[in-house]
């Protein structure tokens, strides 16, 4: 019975995860009536099985949704979460604070300590390394087009920028036309320019994209590359989802394991 349980709260939570990386994918927004829907049931099915089968647990319970949410509130308040990040992970520690165990076993080997008592965390940490790998496939394809075209990857003034800069610009990012940039306006321009007095321009790159002054420095980008002061292909960073790469960390959770504990028991041996 109690693994009818475990059954209901996996399924509730990886529908309404699929659900909501889809529509942060197509839209790049998550109503908040996915969160007001996804927590109640959950919350009343892990409370109503800790009662019955495991009451000991329910201290735990509540230590695995109190750190889980404070990291998720930390996260969103230091850039590195959108709200619907950080709601989906509280919403997670309801429903999952505790490795299925009684439903899955990791294909990779046993389930590690911490998927144990903080499975939201395990599942964090999945989601980090396959955001990542994607910072590697940028890298690559930057590579690629580097080779492909026989063009220098950084223009004029972007050159003289640091290497720091430089690096975290191709991971992130890549060059799309500026029609491009100013039509998906989930697209994020990784570069602005500024005029100067001589009617030249100044291009510099940027490391960290915000949703202020974006459309201004599209414009700006859109007016220099008509005027042909500089090409019509700029760097963009696509804005990834990062709630498509939470539920590859959960469906990866449950099914292989935790990966980071995984790759530091082969490495150590």
């Amino acid at each position: 019975m109690q693994a009818l349980f475990d059954l209901a709260r996996a399924a509730i939570a990886l529908v309404f995860l699929l659900y909501a990386s889809w529509s942060d994918l197509k839209i790049r927004e998550v109503s908040n009536n996915v969160w007001i829907f996804f927590a109640p049931p959950v919350l009343a099915l892990t409370l109503v099985e800790l009662v019955l089968y495991e009451p000991s647990q329910l201290t735990l319970y509540g230590v695995c949704v109190a750190l889980t949410s404070a990291l998720a509130v930390i996260l969103f308040y230091s850039g590195g979460f959108g709200g619907a990040d950080a709601k989906a992970f509280m919403c997670l520690a309801l429903a999952l604070p505790f490795y299925p165990a009684g439903l899955f076993t990791p294909v990779l080997g046993e389930v590690s300590p911490l998927s144990r008592i903080f499975f939201p965390i395990a599942v964090f940490s999945n989601s980090v390394l396959f955001a990542a790998l994607t910072a590697v496939a940028i890298l690559l394809y930057n590579m690629l087009e580097r080779v492909r075209t026989d063009k220098t990857l950084f223009e004029g003034e972007q050159g003289k920028e640091s290497i720091g800069k430089k690096i975290l610009i191709l991971i992130t990012g890549y060059k799309v036309s500026v029609n491009v940039l100013k039509a998906k306006w989930h697209v994020y321009p990784l570069e602005d320019i500024e005029e100067e007095a001589d009617d030249k321009i100044k291009r510099k790159l940027i490391v960290l994209p915000k949703d202020e002054g974006r459309d201004q420095i599209v414009e700006r980008l859109q007016r220099a590359a008509d005027t042909g002061k500089i090409q019509n292909r700029v760097w963009a960073s696509p804005g990834l989802p990062m709630l498509v790469f939470v539920t590859a960390g959960l469906i990866a959770a449950l099914f292989l394991g935790d990966l980071i504990w995984t790759l530091v028991r082969l490495v150590l041996g």
